[in-house]
C-alpha cells in the first residue's frame, strides 16, 4: 500500500491550517526531506514534512536537512545560510554557503581544520575568498572531521560539499591516520615471480685501442651579459582574488577617467587644539576617542554640499546627481585594500562618525566585513598619512568621480601675521574626473575643506 501525507503549518499572521494530500511513490525506498525556515520578524516558521513508503522488498533512507535564517538589521537583511546533507544518520557534509547576490563563486583559500579534528556547531572549518570579502564555511553539527571533499585553491560555488563530519566521531580518527591498503595490513606488495635466466658464455672480444678525445675549442670572446639571480631565489605565488579585483578596478579607473589632481595644504593647529581640549569629555560622554578623521569627513560633507557636481557621476551620456552623501573610507588590510561606506554621513555628528569608522575598520581588519557594508559610496577619503606618506595622487574609486587624499602632519616654518612660526601642516590632494568636474570646482572644493579644517567654527555658523 502506498501512502503519503504533506503537512504544512502556516504562520499565525496568515491563518492556521493543515493541508493533507496523497503522494505517489515509484521506488522501494524510504525518503525523508525536511526544511526548516526561521524568519526573525513577524512570521514564526513554516515547516513541511513529506514521506512515502512501499511495503515489501528492501528500504533505504536518505535524510536531507537545510536551515536558513534571515536576520533583520537596520540597513539591510543579512542572510546566514548553514546547509548540509546526510547520507546516513551520523554523517553530515559542510557545504559552501550563499555568498551574495553578485558573487557566483570563490576560491577555497584554506582549511582551518583537518581530518580528525573535533568541531562545534557553527565553528569555522574553512575560508572562501571572493572578489570582495572572505567568507567562513562553518560546521553544521558538532562532531569530528572525517574527510575533506575539496582541495585548497579549488574554485567552488554555493552548495559545493567541502568536508564530511561524523556527529558521533566514530571512524574519524581512523580516517585521519589510515594508511594505504597494503601498508594497513603490514604487508609488502607481492613481487611477481620470473623464470630463471639461463646464463650463456660469451667469447671474450679482443682488446681495442682507446680513441683519444678531441680537445675542446678555445672559448670565443663574448660581450658581457648581466648576471641574473638564479631562479631558486625567486618565488611565484598566485594572486588572491581580492588582489586581482583591486588590480582590475584600479586599471579600469585609470583607463576610464580623465584623472587630474590638485593640491593644497592645511594648517592643523585649530583642529588639533579642538581635539586636545575636548578629548576627555568626548570619551566620557560618547565612549569613543575624538580623532582627526571625523573633522575631515565633516569638512568633505560641507564641500560636497557647496560643490554638488563632485558628488555626481557620469553614466553614459547622462550625469547622475546624487542627493545623498555616502562617504567611503579606504582601509588597508593584510589581505588588500577595502573601502567600507559611511551611510548617510551628512546626517551624522562627530561621535557617530567616529563610532562607525571604528566599527568598520575593525571588521575590515579581521575579515568580517560584509559586502553590503562596502557597496556604493559617492566620495572617498584615503588617509595615507597613517603610513607616513607626505604627498600622493590617489586614484578614483569607481563609480565615483573624486577622491580626497590626506597625508602626514609635519611641523614646517610658516609665515603667520608677518612672523615665521612652526605650524603642524598637512598636504591634501583631490583627484577628480576632469570629464565632469572643471578645475574651478575642484579648487573651490579643496579650498572649502581647507577653510573648515583650519577653522571648525565654520560648521556651527554654516559660513
Amino acid at each position: 500500500m502506498i501512502r503519503g501525507i504533506v503537512r504544512r503549518k502556516v504562520a499565525p499572521a496568515l491563518g492556521h491550517a493543515w493541508k493533507t494530500r496523497p503522494l505517489l511513490a515509484g521506488s522501494s525506498c524510504y525518503q525523508v526531506a525536511r526544511t526548516e525556515g526561521i524568519l526573525i520578524g513577524k512570521v514564526n516558521f513554516v515547516e513541511s514534512l513529506s514521506y512515502h513508503t512501499l511495503l515489501g522488498g528492501h528500504s533505504c533512507a536518505k535524510p536531507r536537512r537545510e536551515v536558513t535564517s534571515l536576520f533583520q538589521t537596520e540597513g539591510f537583511i543579512k542572510l546566514t545560510n548553514r546547509s548540509f546533507s546526510s547520507n546516513d544518520g551520523d554523517l553530515v557534509e559542510a557545504v559552501v554557503p550563499f555568498m551574495g547576490e553578485s558573487i557566483t563563486d570563490g576560491t577555497l583559500a584554506q582549511f582551518l581544520k583537518k581530518p580528525g579534528d573535533r568541531v562545534k556547531v557553527d565553528e569555522p572549518i574553512a575560508q572562501i575568498e571572493t572578489d570582495k570579502v572572505t567568507i567562513d564555511v562553518v560546521s553544521p553539527e558538532a562532531g569530528v572531521i572525517q574527510k575533506l571533499l575539496a582541495k585548497e585553491g579549488d574554485t567552488v560555488e554555493p552548495g559545493v560539499k567541502i568536508a564530511a563530519i561524523s556527529k558521533s566521531g566514530e571512524g574519524a580518527a581512523e580516517a585521519a591516520s589510515q594508511p594505504s591498503a597494503p601498508e594497513a595490513k603490514g604487508e609488502t606488495p607481492p613481487i611477481a615471480e620470473t623464470a630463471p635466466i639461463k646464463e650463456t658464455k660469451k667469447e671474450p672480444s679482443p682488446p681495442q685501442p682507446k680513441a683519444k678525445a678531441p680537445s675542446p675549442p678555445p672559448p670565443r670572446p663574448t660581450a658581457s651579459e648581466p648576471q641574473l639571480p638564479p631562479k631558486d631565489r625567486e618565488r611565484r605565488v598566485p594572486m588572491t582574488r581580492l588582489r586581482k579585483r583591486v588590480a582590475t578596478r584600479l586599471k579600469d579607473s585609470q583607463n576610464t577617467f580623465a584623472m587630474l589632481t590638485t593640491f593644497n595644504e592645511v594648517d592643523m593647529t585649530n583642529l588639533m587644539k579642538l581635539r586636545s581640549d575636548y578629548k576627555d569629555s568626548f570619551v566620557e560622554k560618547h565612549g569613543v576617542k575624538l580623532g582627526l578623521m571625523s573633522g575631515f569627513v565633516k569638512a568633505a560633507i560641507s564641500a560636497l554640499q557647496y560643490q554638488p557636481v563632485v558628488n555626481a557621476v557620469i553614466d553614459g551620456d547622462d550625469i547622475i546627481y546624487r542627493d545623498y552623501i555616502d562617504i567611503s573610507i579606504a582601509v588597508g588590510t593584510p589581505k588588500g585594500l577595502v573601502v567600507p561606506v559611511l551611510r548617510n554621513a551628512g546626517n551624522m555628528n562627530f561621535a557617530e562618525i567616529e563610532k562607525e569608522i571604528n566599527t568598520l575598520a575593525k571588521k575590515a581588519t579581521d575579515g568580517s566585513i560584509s559586502i553590503d557594508e562596502m557597496a556604493g559610496g559617492t566620495f572617498t577619503i584615503s588617509n595615507g598619512g597613517v603610513y607616513g606618506s607626505l604627498l600622493s595622487t590617489p586614484i578614483i574609486n569607481p563609480p565615483q568621480s573624486a577622491i580626497l587624499g590626506m597625508h602626514s602632519i609635519v611641523n614646517r616654518p610658516m609665515v603667520v601675521g608677518g612672523n615665521v612660526v612652526s605650524r603642524p601642516m598637512m598636504y591634501i590632494a583631490l583627484t577628480y574626473d576632469h570629464r565632469l568636474i572643471d578645475g574651478r570646482e575642484a579648487v573651490f572644493f579643496l579650498r572649502r575643506i581647507k577653510d573648515v579644517v583650519e577653522d571648525p567654527r565654520r560648521l556651527l555658523l554654516d559660513v
